[in-house]
């Protein structure tokens, strides 16, 4: 075990000193996290995927799903942007679990203008990204899960269009490191997942057509463009996540869960995550938790201070989260959970998330 985390922590350091691709892929919409409890506990959740939004942060979680879950979220992004994502899980017993997901990016409409009409064309420029997914996870034994999703990726940029195919793999592992019952179910978790591995985004549409070329047609139109389509093709945001967690309390009424992902993604620098859950468990099945991160540790950011050790923390990483979940009868509940995490000059994000257990 001293060896795995011997492992990690060298990674950790390698990663660190990675290059910046800033402005290389499409569908960036496929980064920003779907689940409350995720984010706000920094996005450091790779390890800790165990319900029905797992898909997203590692299909391997999946595998810890029980009976039949149902869960929404919905966020209003950044400049009036709407995200709303569904989730639905089965247990199917020996065969594993078996899931859909589906995540909605609307940037809303925006009136037409161009030189020769300047209070509108009567156009309006409009953008939504979809993204839909089958996933299935399972437990190989009763400490290693394995898991995979295969999703299709749908661009709509006013008349431009684009799609593709991507694959996303996980694995969770239990280990009785560091628990006090030395049982591998409250012990130290490791879990790594790489997401979107797929084709390229290939935009087709009159818009990627030169505008000096529509501009010189009388009166803006495209009648004698259209046809003369030009093709751009972009890398999808690979992501590879490696992280783990821990439970420094654990008893039959609170739980304390520390977790930290290192992300080595394709269009950026590698970061680091770190996030934590308390959660406490009264009378009537009633948990209440808070939790709270840090994410982009290591991403430099312009205008920031400097921290600690070469690292710039601004305030815009820092990720809060209330939760609460009631179990019913039959093997039932119902969960709320609410994140809140602010983007600096863009603003603050608010996400709320539903979930339900259904038997």
């Amino acid at each position: 075990m001293k060896k795995i985390t011997l492992f990690i922590f060298m990674l950790f350091v390698s990663l660190s000193y990675g290059q910046y691709r800033f402005g290389t892929t499409a569908a960036n919409f496929l980064e920003i996290g779907t689940s409350s409890r995720a984010v706000s506990m920094g996005e450091a959740f790779v390890a800790l995927a165990d319900d029905v939004n797992s898909a997203y942060w590692n299909p391997a979680g999946l595998a810890f799903v029980n009976g039949l879950e149902f869960g929404v979220s919905s966020q209003d992004w950044v400049v009036g942007i709407t995200h709303s994502t569904f989730a639905t899980a089965i247990d199917m017993g020996s065969y594993g679990t078996l899931s859909t997901w589906f995540t909605d990016f609307d940037y809303g409409s925006t009136e037409v203008t161009n030189v020769l009409n300047q209070n509108g064309t009567g156009e309006y420029f409009n953008a939504n990204e979809l993204a839909a997914s089958i996933s299935y996870g399972r437990n190989i034994v009763d400490w290693f899960a394995f898991g995979a999703s295969i999703k299709m990726i749908s661009s709509n940029i006013w008349h431009s269009t684009a799609s593709a195919i991507a694959l996303d793999l996980g694995v969770i592992v239990k280990t009785n490191f560091f628990s006090k019952a030395n049982d591998r179910e409250n012990g130290m978790a490791i879990g790594m997942s790489i997401s979107n591995y797929g084709s390229k985004m290939r935009y087709d549409g009159i818009d990627l057509i030169n505008p000096i070329d529509i501009l010189e047609n009388e009166n803006g139109n495209y009648e004698n463009v259209i046809g003369q389509y030009r093709t751009e093709s972009w890398e999808l945001p690979l992501i590879f996540r490696l992280g783990s967690s821990i439970k420094p309390i654990k008893n039959e009424v609170q739980q304390l869960i520390v977790s930290f992902d290192v992300l080595h993604p394709n269009n950026n620098s590698e970061s680091l995550n770190i996030g934590s859950e308390y959660s406490h468990k009264i009378i009537g099945g009633h948990i209440f938790s808070l939790r709270s991160g840090i994410k982009g540790i290591g991403i430099e950011q312009p205008n920031e201070s400097e921290l600690f050790s070469g690292f710039d923390l601004p305030f815009s990483t820092l990720t809060f989260g209330l939760g609460y979940e009631k179990a019913l009868p039959g093997n039932k509940s119902v969960s709320i959970d609410y994140s809140y995490q602010s983007i600096g000059v863009l603003g603050d994000v608010s996400l709320l998330t539903m979930r339900f257990k259904l038997f």
